[in-house]
């Protein structure tokens, strides 16, 4: 039996950030990132300010842990065709906001991006992505490598810690089978569910904390007033999609039957006959008879 409780975006804008539910956020980043993973603190930057009645809204937290490295986790509800360059620019602008003036780039801090997308990002099988950035030589095909004073000025291992790195978990394309721990997780990202005999981090917590029903009264107004936004959001992009569709239909039709009567025009003038015209063209025998009228 799966329990039924508050999505995980809503959670993010009103709940995740109190300390007191830290250990969710925790629970969630460890089994993506396969390590202990502690919050020292939630940061503010101008991605991650709470706008509850955003259009099409995503909702993204900034976190600082234990390490100092900085983890940005951003859900998108709706389809945007250059997601993978607003996450680039994400990260960018995270890390120049947190290098002060006159430090060296032995500072610039370690980003993390983990993007819960629920629509079709891009194009691949899986529902789980990760990117890091590695330099491959052209002619030796080696991997360039940190020397050992380097490892000692940024106390990490290889090139590929210093850079940012990028998670993408596709929702739509997770089957609801949980194989392991980390599909525990996406299984609640894409249901709100969370059944009984899962045990991946951080769900337990958020079997208990998350629970509609033990949601204070102004939460679960809020709540609801943010599943209507949803629902109304839903629905203005269906019916958007559903007037281009018709109105491209429409195009097409026109323009598919102008060509039939320029072909049934000329036709006619080379001394075809109406019935011969009808075949080839498809219009009937009353549109056939109007443009010879016409002639």
């Amino acid at each position: 039996m799966a329990k039924k409780l508050v999505r995980f975006d809503w959670a993010m804008k009103r709940l995740l950030r109190n300390k007191a539910n830290f250990d969710i956020l925790e629970g969630f980043l460890s089994e993506l990132l396969r390590e202990d993973f502690k919050i020292k603190q939630i940061l503010e930057s101008e991605g991650n300010k709470e706008r509850e009645d955003d259009k099409f809204n995503r909702v993204d937290i900034l976190v600082e842990n234990s390490k100092s490295e900085l983890i940005i986790v951003e859900i998108q509800n709706t389809r945007e065709a250059d997601y993978f360059q607003r996450m680039l620019y994400g990260t960018a602008k995270v890390i120049v906001e947190h290098i002060a003036e006159g430090q060296p780039y032995s500072q610039v801090k370690k980003v993390y991006s983990v993007n819960i997308v629920y629509f079709d990002l891009g194009q691949g099988n899986d529902y789980i992505y990760h990117g890091t950035t590695k330099f491959v030589g052209i002619h030796s095909n080696d991997e360039l490598e940190l020397s050992e004073k380097q490892k000692e000025l940024f106390r990490k291992p290889s090139v590929t810690d210093l850079y940012p790195e990028y998670y993408v978990i596709k929702t739509n394309r997770f089957n609801e089978v949980a194989k392991d721990t980390l599909d525990e997780w996406v299984f609640f990202l894409k249901t709100a569910e969370i059944k009984e005999e899962f045990t991946a981090k951080g769900l337990k917590a958020a079997s208990q904390k998350l629970d509609i029903l033990k949601l204070a009264p102004a939460d679960r107004k809020a709540y609801e007033y943010y599943l209507e936004l949803q629902r109304s959001d839903a629905s203005f992009v269906e019916t958007m999609q559903l007037e281009v569709t018709t109105a491209v239909k429409e195009a097409v039709t026109e323009a598919v039957k102008s060509r039939e009567e320029e072909i049934a025009e000329t036709a006619l003038r080379k001394g075809m006959t109406i019935e011969f015209v009808n075949e080839i063209t498809g219009l009937s025998i009353t549109e056939v008879q109007k443009i010879a009228d016409r002639l």
